[in-house]
């Protein structure tokens, strides 16, 4: 009789914490959800991979920040361990053209060879096929559309200009991360320093405004969860 009394005992406390554990972890779930209460933005860093990749790829792990870093595929190719660098940090890669040109001055072939040639070299440096374009300087065309679609990416411009190319202050790059609204895009770089030290702020800015930092979409164009 009193073996089995113990085991009723047993069998009835480990009931009982299971009752108490369920609610932990259905509670959990709602507080993760509520960080990104407001939605999601879209980090973008243009002009990499570069001497500073690897700094920025630090800062932004550091802060728990994912962004979409438009490479130049000159640079890719040239280093494609920066590349790697840039996806093992939880970040996603995407085409910026070869060279950097002024593409709407370009003829069909030209633009083809800028588009197809980073494709080429994001993917031999293992970075995966794009499926983002931005062109340089945000100049487009009919053509420069086109030629994009053809290998399949979506091109995204911004909503905000961080004005980080420009010369923009650390405090003014913040301020622009703070106009940033669900859905919405900003214009970075990954070489200005003041853009580096802005980082642990901008994570806490977004973190104030219930923001968090998505991925963007190839359908829509716009940020959303990853």
């Amino acid at each position: 009789m009193t073996a089995k009394r113990a085991l009723t005992v047993l069998a009835a406390a480990g009931a009982a914490a299971l009752t108490v554990t369920a609610p932990t972890a259905s509670t959990a779930a709602p507080e993760r959800s509520a960080a990104c209460g407001a939605g999601y933005v879209g980090l973008t860093f243009d002009d990499g991979p570069s001497g500073t990749t690897t700094q920025l790829l630090g800062a932004l792990r550091q802060n728990g920040l994912r962004a979409t870093m438009f490479n130049q595929g000159q640079y890719a190719a040239a280093d494609p361990s920066l590349v790697r660098a840039q996806v093992t940090a939880g970040m996603w890669v995407a085409n910026h053209s070869y060279t950097h040109p002024h593409l709407t001055r370009l003829s069909q072939a030209q633009i083809d060879s800028e588009i197809s040639r980073t494709q080429q070299a994001v993917t031999n440096a293992g970075g995966g096929t794009p499926k983002l374009f931005r062109p340089p300087y945000g100049e487009t065309n009919a053509t420069v559309k086109s030629v994009a679609a053809r290998y399949g990416l979506t091109e995204i411009i911004w909503h905000v200009d961080s004005q980080d190319w420009n010369g923009a202050s650390t405090d003014a790059i913040v301020q622009s991360v703070a106009r940033l609204t669900n859905g919405q895009i900003i214009l970075m770089h990954d070489w200005p320093a003041n853009t580096l030290a802005a980082i642990p702020r901008i994570a806490q800015t977004l973190t104030s405004r219930g923001l968090c930092a998505g991925t963007i979409s190839p359908q829509t164009g716009r940020a959303v969860a990853p």
